[in-house]
């Protein structure tokens, strides 16, 4: 049996009003798909959207959209943060590893899943290629499939193959991924907390790198070191020289052994590239990468994660600013609890000591309505610029004298006044 093809705007004519529709994120977004469906705005009403990052020009904050689509979003992105704020769209607070459950328990069943593949092989299988994540789960629940098949989608080794037999409408459509490159945004400040980083990790370790230019900052200071291992719900471009020189051979890890293990990655070509085809990288299911009990099973894992801001006693906000939903919960609790039970585990929070705009990211409070996504008692390692601080089995008042130590010199002042209201006795 041989796959036949249709055309994007006859696929998505499945879709109705009223439905839940999965749109598969990151790399993966099924552009030319999303924009069929956007293309029906006027037959559809109520029709419920679910996804984590999206990359593309989504648009779905248009007023033309309202009340046609609602975007119910599991991570929010720069594509969604307009529409994920108003009254036209929401965010779902969940833990990364925990989504396949809201789709495989009927809590969010999935009517349509819209999907990015790579062309099928010479036994009929695609590959969910750069995303695999919660993808797997959506595609294996939902009531209808729907592929994007794109040639220039990598094949890549791990959960995402699918027969295109269980595909039940395929489109054809030709383009380049979408890029993004983590080292192109570095600064001095980023590099420093990177080498900060680096200096707690030691040979053998297993990494877990989070998003951003930071993580890639990390990489570019590990090329001296032995027998690094990878378990990270995602990579990007950096890991590529340290894979390629035998940094990161996987080579102590207790599960999966001598391959490196992600959920998805967003990079440039030359990432895709890499990835296509290689046995050593594999691209799994999110519920089993970013498992607290698989996590902890490897050697000294190190987990590297951001935040917004961090109030005086360690809580973490990395998802909102104030009520403003700017991302989500994402893994980062997933893997610093993780890290946390693994053997000489680290768990660390990075993040600049201020914001583009000067104000300080350690606080005497978190913003009011922040979510705190990692709390006090999860906290471990901070780092920012100016230094490494570890707030494990520290009291209160020791947790808020280190990290006035970490704050930018122009704010100590105002969190030492802010430490002695709180803390009137202490000396």
């Amino acid at each position: 049996m041989e796959p036949s093809y249709i055309t994007a705007e006859e696929a998505v004519n499945r879709i109705r009003s009223g439905n839940r529709v999965f749109i598969h994120g990151s790399a993966a977004t099924p552009v030319h798909l999303v924009k069929a469906m956007q293309a029906r705005y006027r037959e559809l009403s109520e029709v419920e959207l679910v996804s984590i990052t999206t990359l593309g020009d989504l648009d779905f904050e248009n007023p033309i959209y309202h009340n046609r689509f609602f975007f119910n979003s599991l991570f929010v992105s720069s594509s969604t943060r307009a529409v994920a704020n108003s009254p036209h769209g929401d965010y779902v607070p969940v833990f990364l590893s925990q989504i396949p459950q809201l789709f495989i328990n009927k809590i969010l069943p999935i009517d349509v899943a819209l999907v990015q593949v790579s062309p099928p092989d010479r036994h009929g299988f695609c590959s969910l290629g750069t995303s695999v994540d919660i993808a797997r789960a959506a595609i294996d629940t939902a009531g209808y499939r729907i592929a994007q098949v794109n040639p220039f989608m990598p094949r890549t080794n791990g959960d995402g193959f699918v027969h295109f037999s269980e595909l039940d409408a395929m489109v054809w459509h030709e383009t380049p991924l979408p890029e993004v490159n983590y080292s192109a945004a570095a600064d001095s400040v980023s590099s420093k907390i990177g080498e900060h980083i680096a200096s707690l990790i030691n040979d053998g370790a297993t990494l877990q790198l989070g998003i951003g230019t930071i993580p890639d900052q990390v990489l570019k200071n590990l090329g001296n070191f032995k027998d690094l291992g990878l378990h990270s719900e995602m990579i990007s471009d950096g890991v590529i020289p340290l894979i390629e020189r035998g940094v990161i051979n996987n080579r102590r890890k207790k599960l999966n052994p001598g391959r490196s293990v992600t959920s998805f990655l967003v990079g440039t070509r030359k990432l895709y590239d890499f990835v296509h085809d290689n046995p050593a990288i594999r691209v799994m299911d999110i519920s089993y990468v970013n498992d607290t009990s698989v996590i902890r099973q490897n050697p000294e894992v190190t987990a590297i994660n951001s935040a917004i801001e961090i109030d005086l006693t360690g809580q973490v906000c990395a998802d909102s600013i104030g009520t403003f939903q700017y991302s989500g919960i994402g893994g980062q609790m997933d893997f610093m609890r993780g890290a946390s039970l693994s053997e000489g585990g680290k768990p660390i929070i990075a993040l600049p000591s201020v914001t583009k705009k000067g104000i300080s990211r350690i606080v005497p409070f978190l913003n009011e309505g922040a979510g705190v996504v990692t709390t006090r008692g999860h906290v471990h390692w901070v780092v920012t610029e100016y230094g490494i601080a570890n707030l494990f089995g520290k009291n209160l008042k020791q947790r808020a004298r280190a990290l006035i130590d970490l704050a930018h010199p122009d704010h100590r002042e105002t969190l030492e006044r802010a430490y002695r209201e709180r803390f009137p006795d202490s000396f």
